[in-house]
């Protein structure tokens, strides 16, 4: 049994990479009482409709998590809500900081704010490894917007409404993802890669959304997870889809990190790992003291990098999961 299973969710951004396959396995393995789409785009909402049909369990919700009064109509008699909305193209937030801002942290600060007040059990918001030890505005907002979930079981104290953090790195498939981009460039000969030393972490959208579900079960309120997963080299998965393509080396774009990281060496310390996850507890925990989190402390000097990872895919493995996705 899982904590979700016969519940209400919203998931915000429902429309996007993530919501999709969220919902998909929502439907058929969650038994959900009902789920809610809650997105900003008319266009993709219609798409998503006509892809599942007339389900009788599928709410379609029009909404902007900056919209408080919008956010509170929206979560009336929810259960859980994931928060996926955000804006995430990094060259995008650069050029429109302002823009960014009112998405990814006031938007979170509406979602923390409109499920205390509707009495939501459980939140869990999606970040990305782009806010630890960030270095763009995008995964400055992730950071501010991960702060501000824990920081909204402080505020949450007194109800039984509860939050938690997923982080997680790249997703295979998703849009804006690189794969998509190298697929299509595959038939030229010549793919761009902006430095050939460069290591990212990967995983499915399958996973993802697994992950996400399991910490549902598992969150005791200020949590943030993160899944071990595999670290790829940008060179092998450029040669396990284009094997026969020339490199094209074009420079590190503004913002980007040669390697991504999802846990920092001052962050490790309130770290624990488990089998499948890594779990760091929140600077303060007011609400109810020291969370119960089992697993093994992690060494001094830790830091969860792309690049020193004990996980790697490459060869026929990286071809395998690259066919399925």
């Amino acid at each position: 049994m899982t904590f979700l299973r016969g519940k209400t969710v919203l998931i915000t951004g429902g429309t996007g990479s993530f919501g999709k396959a969220f919902l998909r396995h929502s439907l058929n393995h969650l038994e959900p009482k009902r789920v809610v789409v809650f997105s900003r785009d008319e266009l993709k909402q219609w798409e998503l409709r006509n892809h599942f049909g007339e389900d009788s369990r599928i709410r379609w919700f029009i909404g902007d998590v900056r919209d408080r009064s919008r956010l509170d109509r929206a979560l009336d008699g929810i259960d859980a809500v994931v928060h996926a909305a955000a804006l995430k193209q990094v060259d995008t937030a650069e050029y429109n900081p302002f823009e960014c801002i009112r998405t990814n942290v006031v938007g979170a600060e509406n979602v923390i704010n409109a499920a205390i007040d509707a009495g939501v059990e459980r939140v869990v918001g999606l970040s990305t490894d782009k806010a630890s030890s960030p270095i763009n505005l995008y995964g400055a907002s992730k950071l501010c917007a991960d702060k501000l979930f824990i920081a909204g079981n402080h505020y949450a104290a007194h109800s039984n409404t509860r939050f938690a953090v997923v982080r997680y790195g790249n997703v295979m498939g998703s849009r804006g993802s690189v794969i998509p981009l190298f697929r299509k460039l595959a038939e030229t000969g010549r793919l761009p890669i902006t430095d050939d030393r460069m290591t990212r972490f990967w995983i499915t959208l399958e996973q993802a959304v697994r992950f996400v579900v399991d910490s549902f079960d598992q969150m005791q309120g200020g949590e943030l997870y993160v899944p071990r997963i595999p670290s790829t080299r940008i060179v092998d998965l450029a040669a396990a889809i284009a094997p026969h393509a020339e490199i094209d080396i074009v420079g590190i774009r503004p913002g980007e990190k040669l390697h991504e990281e999802m846990i920092s060496v001052d962050d490790a310390h309130r770290t624990v790992r488990q089998k499948d996850r890594f779990v760091v507890k929140p600077v303060l925990a007011t609400w109810g003291g020291d969370l119960d989190v089992e697993g093994e402390t992690l060494p001094d000097g830790f830091a969860y990098r792309s690049d020193t990872n004990d996980l790697w895919l490459e060869g026929d493995e990286l071809r395998r999961v690259l066919a399925a996705v």
